[in-house]
């Protein structure tokens, strides 16, 4: 139960981070705050960040092999993203798996760089 209850908090943590962040730069998106270019890097970076950041703190909390924990994650995230893209009827494209990827080294070098930063 103790592992379901963390990785079920910090996939929530991540989701409501992401949720957050993506609604506030919208917000300035529309109002011509943010340009366009801007705007689509922002995406990016706002998911990545998010990731990392959980993982990062999985990683410190782990206390051996942070890279399986972060590779838990990111599984977690990408099949989670997998279904919400199947559910809006996207084809799979070869940018979606680049970001899969993307998303997977990001969570596994969050958590690794974690559990070296750890206080023993």
């Amino acid at each position: 139960m103790a592992y379901l209850k963390k990785y079920g908090l910090r996939l929530l943590y991540t989701f409501i981070f992401i949720i957050i962040a993506l609604v506030i730069m919208t917000t300035l998106y529309y109002f011509n705050i943010i340009g366009n270019g801007l705007h689509k890097v922002l995406k990016i970076v706002i998911v990545i960040l998010s990731i990392f950041i959980n993982s990062f703190i999985l990683g410190k909390n782990a206390k051996e092999r942070g890279y399986l924990e972060g590779s838990k994650l990111s599984f977690l995230v990408i099949v989670t993203f997998l279904i919400l893209s199947l559910l809006t009827k996207q084809p799979l494209k070869v940018r979606h798996l680049l970001y899969y990827v993307i998303i997977l080294t990001t969570s596994i070098l969050g958590s690794m760089i974690g559990i070296s930063r750890k206080k023993d």
